[in-house]
């Protein structure tokens, strides 16, 4: 006989017997045995009748999961959720806390590319993802489709059909969904009644419109490979950040080649024997040391990693600097890092290290132990607790390094596997005190790196409320320059004004200045409550929700 706990879980602490009480702890013990990445929190409840089967999988204390729910793939769900009876959950999802969802309602942050001349069946999976506020009630027989974000305190009718994403406190109804009232009525500073709202709305729209006029500028024929701009050599950033800028504004991979295509080649380009990415025409056999000695095989770590996950792939071969790594080694190239002249480079490889763990776990690969103990521990210990970050000031640029090595080392640690920052007041002093820099952060001084590397650390800080004032300040008029430079079908350049990065002049619109500008500006958008305006959430790289967790 089934239970009827089984499909009304809401009560079964309450009022189920001791055995069946024993009997759903020895249940979520075998989940945990055969899934030791999950995190099941306390007082839940997993109907044994539901079909969960999620690569990733965290669920918040007092949540639960009803019989014939449907739930697979990377999952976060806060405390006090409800996943009812035949709920499908699935692709990549994340939801806050007391987030409550009707009967036969699906959430699906996943999509199949559409390309011409292929069945339907054969091609790959794609995700944008969805990500659901705090204190959200999801009514029965709702449908979420990839690429929504959800605010907090917001109502979704029973059979609406959700395309777009749903503003903080709204209620709406119907197919597709449409604003019918306020729950909770938005503050001045929302998207609701703030003209920057309506210019952050207007600017996605522009983008969004031209997106591929973009891509096609940057587009090697003769190479069929992305250059960053005209003029440029290709390059695998260049690839990364054109699927990264199609995935983020169109749900879909760029248009020139295929997405499988695209696939293989990022796949094609990872040397078999290191695990490491150097560059497109090889070059790649050499020792796991380019890691900490070059910037470039550094960053396609993360680059490669994050366009092949958008693309429902993944490294097809070991990360050997992590696999066959130790943490005695990591501790001690830890310590030979440039911390006090270099702190951006030696955050630069912080990052690459949490990302190579990163993927080696999700590809299945053994972490030796005591290897991601001992990067948390390090930073940890090694963490200034005056100014919250790694590194010292210099003569020449002030806090510009170790503010730009903080964003690089948190990205790849503390914000990817979401784990609190050890000194977050710190922090914010910090990160203002170096944002009042008009060298760095006047509109006609400010580059992609620069002003990405002050709106992070100040969005990963924000939950403390600290000088929020000064915060949603120093937010608006940051965003209000980036809104104003888009240029009509070739982007943002990563600079304001002439400069030079390696020796070439990048004040000129390319892929990678708008990839790290459109990330940016939804950052700087959130930190004052108009991100939904947007109608964007970054995923890949920038994206604001853990990758992993501890």
């Amino acid at each position: 006989m089934i239970s009827r706990f089984e499909h009304s879980p809401w009560s079964f602490w309450a009022e189920g017997s001791t055995d069946e009480h024993d009997a759903q702890r020895a249940y979520q013990a075998t989940l945990k045995r055969e899934h030791p990445s999950w995190r099941i929190g306390d007082d839940c409840v997993i109907s044994e009748l539901a079909s969960v089967h999620p690569a990733q999988f965290s669920l918040g204390d007092r949540s639960y999961i009803a019989a014939s729910a449907y739930v697979t793939d990377r999952i976060v769900i806060g405390s006090d959720c409800s996943v009812n009876p035949f709920c499908v959950v699935r692709g990549d999802v994340s939801m806050g806390d007391a987030v409550r969802i009707g009967a036969h309602t699906s959430i699906l942050g996943f999509n199949h590319s559409m390309e011409p001349g292929t069945e339907v069946f054969r091609q790959p999976l794609v995700t944008s993802g969805i990500s659901i506020g705090d204190d959200v009630w999801i009514g029965s027989h709702v449908v979420i489709l990839d690429g929504v974000t959800v605010g907090s305190h917001a109502v979704i009718g029973a059979g609406a059909v959700v395309t777009k994403n749903v503003a903080s406190g709204a209620v709406v109804v119907g197919n597709p969904a449409r604003f019918v009232r306020w729950r909770v009525p938005p503050t001045s500073a929302s998207e609701a009644d703030s003209p920057l709202g309506d210019e952050a709305a207007a600017f996605a729209e522009r983008a969004r419109s031209q997106v591929h006029d973009v891509l096609d500028r940057s587009w090697d024929a003769g190479r069929q490979l992305y250059t960053d701009r005209p003029g440029i050599a290709v390059s695998v950033r260049a690839q990364c950040d054109a699927i990264e800028l199609s995935m983020l504004l169109t749900g879909a991979p760029p248009p020139n080649v295929t997405a499988s295509g695209q696939r293989e080649m990022l796949r094609g380009w990872q040397d078999p024997q290191t695990g490491l990415v150097a560059s497109i025409d090889g070059h790649g056999r050499q020792s796991t040391s380019a890691l900490f000695e070059n910037g470039d095989v550094a960053y396609h770590i993360e680059c490669v990693g994050y366009a092949l996950d958008l693309l429902g792939s993944a490294f097809p071969h070991s990360l050997r600097v992590v696999t066959e790594g130790s943490a005695e080694e990591l501790a001690r190239r830890l310590n030979n890092l440039p911390w006090a002249r270099n702190a951006w480079g030696a955050g630069h490889v912080v990052d690459a290290i949490g990302t190579a763990v990163h993927w080696s776990r999700r590809r299945g690969d053994v972490v030796p132990d005591g290897f991601l103990e001992t990067l948390f521990g390090w930073l940890t210990t090694h963490s200034d607790a005056r100014t919250g970050m790694w590194g010292d000031p210099t003569p020449d640029d002030g806090l510009l390094q170790p503010v730009n090595g903080f964003y690089r080392a948190s990205r790849g640690t503390f914000a990817q596997f979401g784990v609190p920052i050890q000194h977050p007041d710190a922090v914010v002093d910090t990160v203002l005190r170096h944002a009042h820099e008009s060298r760095f952060f006047s509109p006609a001084a400010q580059n992609a790196c620069n002003v990405l590397d002050v709106a992070h650390p100040l969005w990963l800080t924000r939950a403390t409320g600290y000088r929020s004032e000064e915060v949603r300040e120093l937010a608006t008029r940051l965003l209000r320059d980036a809104l104003a430079r888009w240029t009509d079908g070739s982007g943002i350049g990563f600079r304001a004004s002439p400069g030079s990065v390696n020796g070439q002049p990048d004040a000129n619109p390319g892929l990678q200045g708008t990839e790290m500008w459109l990330s940016t500006i939804w950052y700087l958008a959130d930190l004052i409550d108009v991100s939904p305006a947007l109608g964007y959430r970054p995923r890949g790289i920038h994206r604001p929700e853990p990758g992993a967790h501890f």
